[in-house]
């Protein structure tokens, strides 16, 4: 799935959760200084800004096959290596860097197993490979939660985001393991994300980003408004902070190819 939003929209409906992901995520992956780094599904930069806090821009790299997402991370990361593509074919040589990492981008990915091996395929010996997928199946991502359970009042039977790769506990760390992934290890991280109120927190649906925003410009005017409600009576009055679980795995690229 390719998204076809503005990078401000996008922002407004999950980068507001990247501060706190990315921080996450390339602690789990062990990223310091000195370090060469890439950002695989970047989107407008959440994860690769905080990459470039630790590293420096002239050590990270970083690639999204949305066109305005690539150039919205290149233009407020200047000197990142910023390309536009896909993970399942990734335009750096084999072993190009210590840490590879991709955030809530493998249910996005045409092959998910395919981008994994080519993670695995840019990093070096040793080196260490990290991802991670927003828990919806077990709803440990409240957002979007709150939305496919109004959702599912009108039809029981949606599946929502239950399905995608990586969504589910473990699912990352046997893909990890197929690809020959070494010391494979699980767990989940926690995000979270500050809402001035609801307003704010049901616009950013509007703006048909990612697969619940899809999903609601199939409604009729009447379906919109019914499950706007029920997301209405799920939340608090006035400004709140939503929790996030996100479940990740990280592994080390084996010392050579016979290993």
């Amino acid at each position: 799935m390719q998204f076809a939003v503005p990078a401000e929209h996008y922002d407004r409906f999950m980068g507001r959760y990247a501060p706190t992901l990315a921080t996450a995520l390339a602690d789990t992956a062990g990223v310091t200084s000195g370090m060469r780094v890439i950002d695989v599904g970047c989107g407008p930069g959440g994860l690769t800004q905080e990459l470039v806090r630790r590293v420096g821009a002239g050590y990270v790299a970083a690639i999204d096959p949305a066109p305005q997402f690539a150039t919205a991370c290149r233009d407020r990361l200047p000197g990142v290596d910023v390309r536009d593509g896909v993970a399942e074919k990734l335009p750096w040589a084999d072993g190009e860097f210590d840490v590879t990492l991709s955030s809530l981008v493998l249910g996005f990915m045409s092959d998910p197993d395919q981008g994994v091996r080519e993670m695995a395929r840019v990093t070096r010996p040793g080196g260490t490979v990290a991802a991670c997928m927003w828990d919806t199946t077990a709803g440990g991502m409240t957002m979007l939660r709150i939305f496919w359970a109004a959702v599912r009042q009108l039809n029981p039977d949606v599946e929502g985001e239950r399905r995608m790769a990586g969504t589910a506990e473990g699912d990352i760390a046997e893909r990890f393991r197929r690809a020959g992934l070494e010391d494979v290890t699980s767990g989940a991280l926690t995000a979270r994300a500050d809402y001035s109120g609801f307003d704010d927190f049901w616009e950013p649906f509007t703006f048909a980003v990612g697969p619940a925003g899809q999903y609601l410009t199939t409604l009729t005017g009447e379906q919109h408004a019914r499950v706007r409600r029920a997301c209405r009576s799920a939340l608090p009055e006035g400004s709140f902070t939503l929790d996030a679980r996100a479940w990740c795995a990280r592994g080390t690229v084996p010392a050579s190819a016979s290993d």
